[in-house]
């Protein structure tokens, strides 16, 4: 039996118009682009995924719900992300998208040996309690600003 090659995608995300305009997704897009070649994998580029200026603290993101979709038809094998909280800024979230893609038969990814490791499973609860802490504190600051602002005449 003949199994076709393993079919990489990559996802990337800015939150800001500001980052969105200057462009700072290309360095993440190239840095996947060059992890998924290092690896042997094959990438089209229909499986780039850049949400350009949209927030990690909802699902509802353009770019993310054609990832999704296309996971759910089983044409991804792996999915290459800069950091977790590039998928999503809530840890539920992340353990949500972390299925993406879903297992299949054909195609099988096999787990690396420490794959369910304790400590992995720790690692990405912190690192998801820290994208939530992060994302709170910029919400804090922004609201600080803009009541400054407001004081201020603008």
């Amino acid at each position: 039996m003949t199994t076709s090659p393993l079919r990489a995608a990559l996802y990337a995300r800015v939150s800001s118009q500001q980052q969105a305009d200057a462009n700072t997704i290309a360095s993440q897009v190239e840095a996947l682009r060059e992890r998924v070649r290092s690896d042997g994998l094959k990438r089209d580029e229909e499986f780039c995924f850049r949400d350009d200026g949209h927030s990690g603290a909802t699902l509802l993101r353009p770019a993310l719900e054609r990832l999704r979709d296309q996971a759910a038809a089983g044409v991804l094998d792996r999915l290459y992300v800069h950091s977790p909280d590039q998928l999503a800024r809530s840890y539920a979230y992340q353990v949500l998208l972390g299925r993406i893609p879903p297992r299949r038969d054909r195609g099988r990814i096999p787990e690396p040996p420490d794959r369910a490791a304790p400590e992995e499973d720790l690692l990405l609860q912190v690192q998801g309690m820290m994208a939530e802490y992060e994302r709170a504190k910029i919400a804090e600051r922004s609201r600080r600003g803009k009541r400054h602002a407001a004081r201020a005449g603008r």
